[in-house]
């Protein structure tokens, strides 16, 4: 049985109980009470899973071949996730890992159409959707956590606080480029708290939809608006750039032509603030089934990947910060709210879908608990006189925001 195989090699730390489709049990681990218990309804299960296996699992639990008793996929996937070590150690997949990180540029191709139709493929979804799961505000990225018992409400607030406070906002003519505005929540914040001209483009319909929906109801349209617009076609030139959750879908044979392209939108006194998830270790291949189902085209970036294409670019990188737990409290939220409402989504989609969403939601939320994913933020320049000497205006004016933010604000910033 070669997928007990592996997991037998694999699971040293806690345990899962594995029945197989004839019925037969056992415990695999470290002989504690098991999390959860793994059936397989099929025979061939015990072969295919062992291809690929972060692939076959994952689409096996979709299609009902996999289920889960006696505890939730959380479970198992945190049992995975600890365990994941010795997974890759495992002969067959360490293959596998060389096969996913050679063919990483392949899979990288990302020209404009390409990737609209890219962005399409998952932000296109219905809005209904992400009305379920995400804060008001429809903050699709990493929330910023000041306390453990904050709200996702607040922690998303908390981010767009963090951010803004890099932006180095001095001045009420500024003008403002989002790169990658999402629903626009950023974009709309950082108006209202600088009085910026604001322009945000996006590659996804239902985004900009809402977005310009969203200045319209608010009454900022005249120096907010959203664009339906590659980021590479833009002409103008900008004060203050910031892009959060888009540059993990450059891909890492676009960094060149991104950061190039960042330093012409820029002015020679601009100040620009990378927010992407990255990897805490060396270079590697994104989760096939991530890749598959979920983030078609998307890598996710080393620093040691990101940092020599900035030095080559002519931009210079004036603070960098590394956001570790963030990310996986912020997905813990989205999972427990998703979990909450599924049967909702399930009205929009189907089964197979929540089971697809469901896993998206744990093995990321794991991947930032236990394994090697982190976000960082980069601040860049082009003069190494443009930000303060040192980073205590970021604190200075995320404090004063704090005391001056009201409810007026949040009601906003709110959703349509």
């Amino acid at each position: 049985m070669l997928f007990t195989s592996l997991l037998k090699y694999a699971f040293r730390t806690q345990a899962i109980r594995l029945v197989d489709h004839r019925g037969r049990a056992q415990d695999i681990g470290d002989g504690s009470a098991p999390r959860c218990t793994l059936r397989l309804n099929k025979a061939s299960l015990n072969y295919t899973l062992l291809i690929n296996p972060g692939l076959s699992v994952a689409e096996a639990f979709m299609d009902g071949d996999i289920v889960i008793e006696d505890g939730t996929l959380s479970d198992f996937m945190e049992v995975a996730a600890i365990n994941y070590c010795h997974v890759e150690n495992f002969p067959l997949a360490r293959w596998l890992r060389l096969i996913g990180i050679g063919s990483r540029k392949l899979k990288q191709y990302n020209p404009v159409g390409k990737a609209q139709k890219n962005v399409a493929h998952h932000y296109d979804l219905s809005s209904d959707l992400y009305a379920l799961f995400l804060d008001r505000d429809r903050q699709y990225s990493c929330a910023y956590f000041t306390d453990p018992e904050e709200s996702l409400e607040s922690a998303q607030l908390a981010k767009k606080r963090h951010l803004a406070s890099k932006l180095l906002l001095d001045r009420k003519d500024l003008n403002v480029l989002d790169i990658g505005s999402g629903w626009g929540g950023l974009g709309l914040y950082i108006a209202d708290v600088s009085g910026a001209d604001v322009t945000g483009v996006t590659l996804s319909t239902e985004q900009h939809k809402l977005s310009n929906e969203r200045a319209q109801k608010a009454g900022i349209a005249d120096h907010v608006r959203f664009r339906l617009q590659d980021y590479r076609e833009l002409p103008e030139k900008f004060d203050r750039i910031v892009s959060v959750g888009m540059f993990e879908h450059v891909g890492k044979k676009n960094y060149r032509e991104f950061f190039s392209k960042l330093n012409d939108l820029m002015t020679d006194d601009g100040v620009a603030v990378i927010h992407s998830i990255g990897r805490l270790d060396s270079p590697s291949a994104i989760n096939p089934f991530i890749r598959k189902y979920i983030f078609p085209g998307a890598d996710v970036p080393s620093l040691s990947e990101v940092i020599p294409v900035i030095e080559r670019s002519g931009l210079i990188c004036t603070d960098i910060e590394i956001l570790r737990i963030h990310y996986a409290e912020t997905l813990r939220h989205w999972r427990e709210a998703f979990e909450a409402r599924r049967d909702e989504v399930a009205a929009i989609y189907d089964e197979r879908f929540c089971r697809m969403w469901e896993l998206y939601l744990v093995i990321c939320e794991m991947g930032f608990r236990y394994e090697n994913l982190m976000v960082f933020q980069i601040q860049l320049s082009k003069s190494l006189e443009t930000v303060p000497l040192t980073r205590d205006y970021m604190i200075d004016w995320e404090r004063a925001q704090v005391r001056e933010e009201t409810p007026k604000h949040g009601d906003r910033n709110e959703a349509a």
